[in-house]
């Protein structure tokens, strides 16, 4: 021990302060630390019994000090090792070699510096506190420490009934839904706990997932054959279920296409009369037009109940661009059926020439249907020109934009009969002027070019819509400068307007919200004196973590709720905004 005291002054009295304050607590003050310099079982004893001593702050920091500097022994000096060297060398050489060992000499010697000075910092490492090390954040690795779930989800998903979730902590979250209270949700993993809880084991639920989801399946297979065994039922009693009334009434879209249907369903039937009387090519192309019309506008009326139906988990858009694709589907089969019928029969009429008969009767049918398709013509124009007052369009910018795709296709399939008739009857009446059946079977090719005009117009607008069409461009600016005005945005980007079709929108903006704002707003909720005393109250690391992580918690709420705010103005301001997604940026 006198060795050590000369050799490490400094690191004894530091050792001797973690003895002081060893004893202090009530333990024995013990030099454990200079004697485990040399003895093991000594050490051994020591770290036993190192969990009771504590230091402030200001002890560490000195003991860390004084054991920096006694990584040498004291009087380092080289002139003093020089000579200590030279008496070991002297006193060897003048001895003689005979001579006995002197019982000095064979006392044992003392540890090495390196060796002492490493045992020591050991045993004062393991006996100074450590610092618990707080948590990073790690967006590398999945996690789902901190989910949240439900309460339905979480009854489907790990089959646990109310009465398991009675205990279990719970929150409050803000509404994913509009205009809806606060949701209730769990933590994840102690939902997760619960259910190994009640089924015994991970195995053992997920063996009654299985066996639940093969009595779903039954269940469902079950409810098909009772659906068959009453259908075949009802057929088999000539009896048929009442008609289902509809939800809404017929727009004026909707007006508009049954008009045509019955109006060119009539047609349809004079006109393959008096073809089959006459023999007519133009007659026989006329009766192609409204067939082609007439199944065409059923189609419209199907894609315009379907477009009424409410969004669903499969659609969660809805079915508004089924008018779209019933106009689409319009499109293709006037240029099958209508165009490319009557330019054939029409090429076979000029290559293959036929007997020319009187056409009087032709002329009679042509003029009432001349009638009737001006009228469906004038409906759709005014179906047209009231849908682009309320867009605030011109007249021909609401056609081209496809905006209303049915009325579109009835306006240009009554447009187009309307200038067939007139094509027919100029050229039919050539015919029985002339006695030639040439200027007939042009004027079947002619009515077939313009059908095919028609189709191509109606296809490119109504698959620029299918692809996403943006809305004008007026409106989105106006939109964005509404946007731009709330307090708490200081810019937008990547702004997109999307026309959903029958004058929905759904609108999508990134937004740079400012975070100053923000805070103050959250501020203004807080009662700032008792938030003064929470932070003059911090003393550790951890109190300040958990204080940060609570208020920046519920700043990220209430960065939700603005959110919602936001949308629901411009959705209020623009009732056409169907669906507003903001991003934050």
């Amino acid at each position: 021990m006198a060795a050590l005291s000369t050799m490490y002054p400094r690191t004894l009295r530091a050792l001797k302060l973690v003895a002081r304050e060893k004893g202090r607590i009530g333990r024995p003050p013990l030099y454990c630390f200079a004697t485990a310099a040399i003895s093991t079982p000594a050490l051994q004893r020591c770290e036993a019994s190192r969990s009771g001593v504590s230091y402030s702050r200001l002890q560490q920091v000195q003991l860390c000090r004084r054991l920096a500097t006694a990584d040498q022994p004291p009087g380092n000096d080289k002139q003093q090792q020089q000579k200590q060297e030279q008496k070991s060398t002297g006193d060897g050489a003048a001895s003689p070699p005979s001579a006995a060992p002197s019982p000095l000499s064979a006392a044992p010697s003392p540890p090495s510096a390196a060796s002492a000075t490493a045992r020591l910092k050991e045993a004062v490492i393991k006996v100074m506190p450590r610092k618990k090390e707080r948590l990073r954040f790690d967006s590398s690795h999945p996690s789902l420490e901190r989910n949240f779930i439900t309460a339905v989800r979480a009854m489907a998903e790990f089959l646990l009934k109310p009465s398991d979730l009675e205990n279990l902590r719970k929150t409050k979250r803000r509404s994913p839904f509009e205009n809806e209270p606060p949701i209730t949700v769990y933590w994840r993993k102690d939902v997760e706990a619960k259910a190994v809880t009640v089924w015994g084991s991970e195995e053992a639920l997920e063996n009654e997932r299985k066996k639940r989801e093969k009595e779903i399946r039954r269940y469902q297979q079950n409810i098909f054959n009772i659906k068959r065994l009453l259908r075949e039922h009802r057929r088999d009693q000539r009896t048929s279920p009442e008609p289902q009334r509809a939800n809404q009434g017929l727009d004026s879209s909707g007006k508009v296409v049954w008009a045509a249907v019955v109006i060119n369903g009539a047609n349809l039937v004079m006109k393959l009369g008096a073809w089959a009387f006459t023999g007519s090519h133009s007659l026989f192309a006329e009766a192609l037009h409204s067939f082609a019309d007439v199944t065409n506008q059923l189609i419209l009326a199907y894609g315009i109940h379907k477009s009424k139906q409410s969004a669903d988990v499969v659609h969660p858009y809805g079915y508004t661009t089924m008018r779209y694709v019933s106009s689409l589907i319009s499109g293709a089969m006037i240029f099958c059926v209508g165009s490319g019928l009557s330019i054939q029969h029409g090429i076979q009429g000029l290559m293959e020439p036929s007997e020319v008969v009187p056409l009087y009767w032709a002329f009679y049918i042509l003029g009432g249907s001349l009638i009737t398709e001006g009228g469906t013509l004038l409906m759709a124009v005014h179906a047209i020109r009231k849908g682009a007052q309320h867009q605030q369009m011109s007249f021909m910018e609401y056609v081209l934009r496809g905006q209303d795709p049915s009325v579109n296709v009835v306006l240009l399939e009554d447009m187009a009969a309307v200038v067939g008739v007139g094509v027919a009857m100029g050229c039919m009446g050539l015919t029985s002027l002339l006695g030639s059946h040439i200027p007939d079977a042009i004027g079947s090719c002619l009515i077939g070019g313009i059908l095919a005009c028609v189709s191509g117009f109606i296809i490119y607008t109504n698959s620029a819509a299918l692809v996403g069409k943006s809305i004008p461009q007026h409106r989105l600016e106006k939109i964005n400068e509404e946007l731009e005005g709330d307090v708490l945005i200081r810019a937008i980007y990547d702004v997109k307007g999307i026309d959903m079709g029958t004058g929905l929108v759904r609108y999508k903006a990134e937004v740079d919200f400012d975070g100053r704002e923000l805070t103050r707003g959250y501020l203004d909720q807080q009662d700032l004196e008792a938030l003064l005393k929470e932070m003059q109250n911090l003393k550790t690391i951890e109190e300040v973590e958990a204080f940060l992580l609570k208020h920046g918690e519920n700043i990220v709420d209430s960065l939700g709720e603005q959110v919602d705010r936001i949308e629901t103005i411009l959705k209020k301001s623009h009732p056409e905004i169907r669906h507003c997604d903001l991003e934050i940026l």
